[in-house]
């Protein structure tokens, strides 16, 4: 393709002008980083607790954990790889990166300050996800459940905003804790798994199909902001077998041991009898529900232990939010912004909103599968390599963004409105949709110029 005339540099916002690499000296190893920080998000409760259920139901273990290693490879070529290797070659953030996509200007919104925002909805899970399980299934006090989402949600943003690295250690032993929770689960149940048929009243004509789906909706939906915040991953490997091993030990293989292991325990208690699905009632569908019935002394300990293990998540998410804000809305004092966005985290929770995870995911995979696949396209169009930012809003990634989204919330809409046609693994159709309207829009030029990067300094 050829590129745009390049345009002056005084056309550069400030944030982008004032932009500086991170240099190779500040690198580090795929094992020191990328894949512990990846590995720690799969490993969080709330994702695997719940994620194999729907689709065990429609098609059984076999095709559930055939689906749990296709998202793991989606996750990886599709959504994390590209940007991870944009981070790498610039050593620049997301924030200035999605600027070749996206345009100087429409940078600062998308995916700046729509990455901020969502990190409010994740924050809005993980209050919801942790006041409950500790109200209802630690300390089996109900009322508790309000004062903690309120505890919860201030503390994690308080952390985020002064002090993250305070948590830095903590977070590194944590996860110790639901990797042994889900180890008794795969030992306690995992002998009877593959003897799980999925009842006839659930299972269906095509329903190995629709299991597969199922689960690579929602795992790709989960992780559809950390495969863009793979720019800022990437901007910390050393070279391109640091992303890539990376992706495959953190993503790849964390995926399959958390939702394939659940999926294992989950299926296994089922045919032992230990619990009974009801979806209705939101009952004896989380592999922690067998643990409850099997190991009932220990089983608040357990849910206690997995709560705390979310806390860094939590702070995490606050943490990301308070940057996108600080980067696109400099002016504005962080604790306003962030406090601002902390409120509505505690609406979503204490309103239970934040526990539909299947919609949650649902609106996260329809907003970032889109930035993904038209920031694929523009890296493969330029070359294998950051064009630089673009002037203005670059009119090939809006346009792809805005249809590759229609696609991803169809879902979600479905839900509601059932004459809207059902989309499935719309996260991943709403990447394939954006990456192939980018390329058209860029084919047919309307893209916009690039725009000359002073500072700019690839890394080879």
């Amino acid at each position: 393709m050829s590129t745009p005339t390049t345009t002056s540099p005084s056309q550069l916002p400030d944030y982008i002008a004032s932009a500086k690499p991170n240099p190779p000296s500040n690198r580090a190893p795929w094992y020191k980083n990328t894949a512990p920080t990846y590995a720690g998000i799969f490993l969080w409760f709330i994702f695997w607790d719940s994620i194999a259920g729907k689709a065990l139901m429609a098609g059984g273990l076999g095709a559930t954990l055939l689906g749990i290693l296709l998202a793991g490879l989606i996750c990886h070529f599709l959504f994390y790889l590209v940007p991870g290797l944009l981070g790498r070659k610039t050593g620049l953030p997301l924030y200035i990166v999605g600027t070749s996509t996206f345009g100087a200007m429409g940078g600062l919104f998308m995916p700046g300050l729509l990455m901020g925002l969502l990190q409010f909805g994740w924050l809005g899970v993980n209050t919801f996800g942790a006041a409950d399980y500790l109200a209802n299934k630690g300390f089996h006090v109900p009322a508790l459940f309000y004062p903690l989402c309120v505890l919860w949600a201030l503390g994690a943003a308080f952390v985020g905003l002064k002090g993250i690295q305070y948590v830095a250690k903590i977070a590194t032993f944590l996860p110790v804790i639901p990797l042994a929770v889900l180890l008794i689960g795969l030992v306690l149940f995992g002998g009877s798994g593959f003897s799980y048929s999925p009842p006839v009243e659930t299972a269906q004509a095509g329903g190995k199909l629709t299991a597969i789906l199922l689960i690579v909706g929602g795992i790709v939906g989960f992780f559809a902001t950390a495969g863009a915040a793979g720019v800022d991953f990437g901007m910390n490997s050393k070279d391109d077998k640091d992303v890539e091993m990376g992706g495959y030990v953190g993503i790849i293989a964390a995926i399959l041991v958390t939702a394939g292991i659940s999926a294992i325990a989950l299926a296994g208690a089922w045919a032992a009898g230990i619990i009974e699905p009801d979806f209705l009632n939101d009952t004896g569908v989380r592999m922690t529900d067998a643990l409850e019935r099997k190991l009932p002394g220990a089983y608040p300990w357990i849910m206690i232990g997995l709560t705390l293990a979310a806390f860094p998540g939590a702070c995490f998410s606050s943490f990301i939010a308070a940057n996108s804000f600080k980067t696109v809305l400099p002016k504005v004092n962080p604790f306003l912004s962030v406090g601002i966005g902390t409120i509505a985290s505690i609406i979503l929770a204490v309103t239970k909103v934040a526990g539909n995870l299947g919609g949650v995911f649902g609106i996260i995979g329809a907003s970032f599968g889109p930035i993904c696949g038209a920031m694929a396209a523009d890296y493969l169009l330029a070359g294998n390599r950051w064009s630089g930012p673009r002037a203005g809003f670059n009119p090939a990634g809006w346009i792809a963004w805005a249809l590759g989204f229609l696609v991803g919330i169809l879902p979600n809409l479905h839900g509601r409105y059932p004459v809207i046609p059902d989309v499935p693994a719309a996260p991943v159709a709403a990447f394939i949709v954006s990456f192939a309207v980018y390329f058209a829009c860029a084919k047919i030029g309307l893209i916009a110029p690039v725009i000359s990067m002073p500072n700019r300094a690839d890394v080879s």
